[in-house]
């Protein structure tokens, strides 16, 4: 049997590697957005949100369903050989007919043929996550190989930024960069997968087995996908480039704070597929608790207080360029919350169950909810319009999965301390407050401090609060880090 991380240390590597996936931007972004502007920043968004398009029906509902599949196997090595091929196999055949739709939009759509440079260089994200099969690694929960392998090929995008852009004009060469930090670790990836599983062509593969389950995956997959990027794609048919620039600025942000509070379900989701197949009942509901708990102590405090500093984080992040970002990025803040809630009711614990038909009709409620909205929104309101949009259709997903959910977790959402998270939430506020009269920003530098002394009351006072009141899972958090901190002395 294949060794077991431990939960602890599986959450801690995949926050590092989801994290450092926006982390990348979110460093740069200060830099970037002040050399490209709004208009060509926004370039390179529309392109991203466009490729994405491709690039999930190339991976066809894989990443999340290979996980599972694999973590199934993995004590197998022959069967997991043989499903890794039958997964890459089905890739392979998908991203040949997405780059080939793909190429016949670059034709034939003149919005697309002004920027097809940078669309050709961006589509190569497609291969990239095609042989990167990061779902096998996740699978066998090798978190720490694929985030310190994750985080080099940051480093490199980071240094070549700042060699390579230095003009407007460089927005191409910028999105090569964010290309290479995103997704290139997927060669290595490829060339290392030799040492778990073999090449070599097995007869008689059933690919059919995995269709079913792919399909609804994939279906998935279209849903999030569109009410994901359809905010910046039809921003950018209906508005301009700018108002992109100023969304995904506010979605920056709102990404990497979601990326922290997902993390625990992306690594649950290997744990909870074994737990299941092996019938630890008992367990998989131990760490739903625990899932849930976190997702309610991590994302209300960090929803709220972004929300009161949305103004100076965006100051901080892109300058006074950018003040059409504060808005949107206040709108869309609750979505952390929202988010975090549904990552872990529909990948912990309804994927793992087999109710994959649930997580599909929830999320393509939440997409049609998003475009309709859009289509009222965008044209009046532009990228506040599209954050309602956004935060609207995340509330649909959650109540849709919660009503089917309701039985198994009624009693987890109740012993969650609600009335001490939002006390502590409330004290947090009031003690930091004060930072926006006393000091008013006018530079980045002061929009930092602010950021810099608020965040530390904000949040010492949150979690000074929460460990009088004895929360469970802060006072375990706690004792954590001080048995290690013991332990290095």
């Amino acid at each position: 049997m294949a060794k077991r991380t431990s939960i602890r240390k599986n959450f801690i590597m995949n926050s590092i590697l989801t994290m450092s996936s926006f982390i990348f931007p979110i460093i740069t972004f200060p830099y970037v957005s002040r050399i490209l502007g709004p208009e060509n920043y926004g370039r390179v968004g529309m392109a991203t949100s466009l490729i994405s398009y491709f690039a999930m029906f190339a991976q066809l509902g894989i990443p999340t369903y290979g996980i599972r599949a694999c973590a199934k196997v993995r004590d197998d090595k022959e069967a997991l050989t043989r499903t890794v091929q039958e997964l890459l196999g089905i890739n392979l055949i998908t991203s040949a007919i997405s780059y080939a739709v793909f190429f016949l939009a670059i034709l034939f759509v003149p919005r697309l043929r002004e920027d097809r440079l940078l669309y050709i260089i961006v589509s190569v994200t497609i291969l990239f996550k095609c042989i990167g099969m990061e779902w096998l690694y996740k699978g066998l929960e090798r978190y720490v190989y694929i985030t310190i392998r994750s985080i080099a090929f940051k480093l490199i995008a980071f240094a070549a930024l700042f060699l390579l852009v230095h003009s407007k004009e460089d927005y191409v060469i910028y999105g090569a960069i964010s290309v290479f930090a995103a997704s290139a670790s997927g060669i290595l990836n490829f060339i290392n997968a030799r040492k778990i599983i073999s090449f070599t062509p097995i007869h008689g593969l059933n690919y059919r087995q995995h269709l079913s389950a792919v399909g609804v995956f994939f279906a998935m997959a279209c849903a999030t996908t569109v009410y994901t990027h359809l905010d910046t794609l039809m921003l950018g048919f209906i508005t301009t480039n700018t108002d992109v620039g100023y969304y995904n600025a506010a979605v920056r942000v709102k990404t990497i704070l979601v990326s922290i509070v997902t993390s625990l379900g992306a690594v649950l989701l290997p744990r909870a597929s074994y737990y299941l197949e092996h019938g630890e009942e008992e367990a998989f509901r131990r760490i739903t608790r625990k899932a849930l708990n976190f997702i309610a102590i991590a994302a209300t405090p960090l929803a709220v207080y972004f929300m009161l500093y949305a103004r100076e984080g965006i100051g901080f992040l892109s300058g006074s360029a950018y003040e059409g970002a504060v808005l949107p990025m206040q709108i869309i803040m609750p979505t952390l919350f929202l988010i975090g809630m549904t990552n872990i009711m529909g990948i912990q614990i309804l994927v793992p169950l087999g109710e994959e038909k649930v997580v599909l009709k929830s999320e393509i409620a939440g997409a049609v909810t998003d475009f309709v909205l859009n289509m009222i929104l965008i044209p009046k309101f532009h990228s506040a319009g599209a954050a309602v949009g956004t935060l609207v259709a995340e509330l649909v997903v959650l109540i849709w999965q919660y009503a089917a959910l309701r039985g198994r977790l009624r009693d987890a959402i109740r012993e969650i301390k609600w009335g001490s998270i939002l006390g502590a939430i409330l004290a947090g506020a009031a003690v930091s407050v004060w930072m926006k009269w006393v000091v008013r920003p006018e530079n980045e530098w002061m929009c930092l401090l602010v950021l810099f002394v608020t965040a530390i009351l904000f949040f010492g006072c949150y979690a000074l609060i929460l460990t009088l009141r004895k929360e469970p899972l802060v006072l375990e958090m706690e004792d954590t880090a001080l048995r290690k901190v013991h332990i290095r002395k």
